[in-house]
C-alpha cells in the first residue's frame, strides 16, 4: 500500500492564516501556497499508509482528553544561522502546544519519533530564501500580533505535488490542560526536512 508523509498542526485561523500566507509568498517563499499557516505539533513523518486508522484513533483520543487554550502571536524570531527560517513567535499558548505535541508523539503511540531539536512552537513566515528577503520578513512582521482560542488540531498529508492537505480535524474535548514550559531555540519543522509545516501531509510511494 506504500507510505504517506503526515504532519499534525494547529491551524492559524482566519483572517490571520491567509494574511501570513500571502505575506510569506510576497517575501519570495515559493512553498508558501502549499503550506497552510500553522504551528507544528508533528513535523513531516513518513508512515505506512495502512497505519492511518490507528493514527486517526490515537489523535482522536489525544484531542478528546485535551481542553481549549489561549494562543497569542507577537513579533518575530529567527533560527538563523542554524536554519534559514524567520518566524512569528508564540508568546501565549506555548505550554499548551508543548504538552499537546508530546501527547501526539507518545512513545507508546503510532507517531512516536525523535526530534532533531527541542520542540519550539512557532509560525514560519520565511524559509530558505535570500538573506535580504528573510531580513525583510523579520522587520515587516516585527510588530505583528494575533490571538485566538485554540480548540483543536488537524492531521495533514503532503501530496506528490508538495502541497499539504488537511485529512481530518480533531476538536478538543473538555479535558484539563497542564502545560509545561516550551524549550526555546529549535527549528523543528525545518530540521525534520520540510519547507516549513504547520499543516502537514503525505508522500505516496
Amino acid at each position: 500500500m506504500g507510505t504517506v508523509t503526515l504532519g499534525v498542526s494547529i491551524a492559524v485561523p482566519e483572517p490571520y492564516g491567509s494574511q501570513l500566507q500571502e505575506l510569506r509568498a510576497g517575501f519570495g517563499d515559493a512553498a508558501a501556497h502549499g503550506i497552510p499557516t500553522h504551528v507544528t505539533l508533528l513535523p513531516p513523518t513518513e508512515v505506512d499508509a495502512d497505519r492511518l486508522p490507528e493514527i486517526r484513533a490515537h489523535l482522536s483520543e489525544v484531542a478528546a482528553a485535551f481542553g481549549p487554550f489561549a494562543m497569542r502571536l507577537a513579533g518575530t524570531g529567527t533560527f538563523r544561522p542554524l536554519s534559514p527560517v524567520v518566524f512569528v513567535k508564540v508568546v501565549e499558548g506555548a505550554a499548551g502546544c508543548t504538552r499537546l505535541q508530546g501527547l501526539v508523539r507518545d512513545p507508546d503511540g503510532p507517531l512516536d519519533r525523535e526530534l532533531a531539536f527541542p520542540y519550539h512552537p512557532h509560525v514560519t513566515v520565511a524559509h530558505g530564501i535570500s538573506e535580504e528577503a528573510m531580513d525583510l520578513a523579520f522587520t515587516t512582521l516585527a510588530e505583528y500580533a494575533a490571538q485566538w482560542t485554540c480548540t483543536g488540531f488537524a492531521l495533514y498529508e503532503q501530496g506528490s505535488d508538495g502541497v499539504w492537505r488537511k485529512l481530518r480535524e480533531y476538536p478538543f474535548g473538555s479535558g484539563p490542560v497542564t502545560g509545561v514550559p516550551a524549550q526555546l531555540g529549535s527549528p523543528v519543522d525545518e530540521a525534520a526536512g520540510t519547507a516549513g509545516v504547520a499543516e502537514t501531509a503525505v508522500r505516496r510511494s
